[in-house]
């Protein structure tokens, strides 16, 4: 599974989270997920929850908030996949 793979399904994943005056093409992997693509709290556990359905992986509540950045979150579902 490449990078860009796990991207791209993550991008898939945040989408619907986002609010409406957000695009998808804002997503890069710099962006806070809170602070940036305003995605409240409660949504960041629906989109965890997503991510382990998507990926067959099991996220600790410990690792969940060191997925700040949609980059943090690439990494760890990486490295839960390596």
């Amino acid at each position: 599974m490449t990078r860009e793979t796990v991207k791209t399904d993550l991008i898939n994943i945040i989408k619907p989270y986002l609010p409406e005056n957000i695009m998808e093409n804002e997503v890069s992997e710099d962006k806070h997920l809170i602070n940036d693509l305003m995605i409240n709290s409660a949504h960041i556990v629906d989109i965890v929850l997503d991510i382990e359905d998507k990926f067959d992986i099991m996220i600790d509540d410990d690792v969940i908030g060191e997925m700040n950045t949609v980059q943090d979150s690439i990494d760890v579902v990486l490295q839960k996949t390596a």
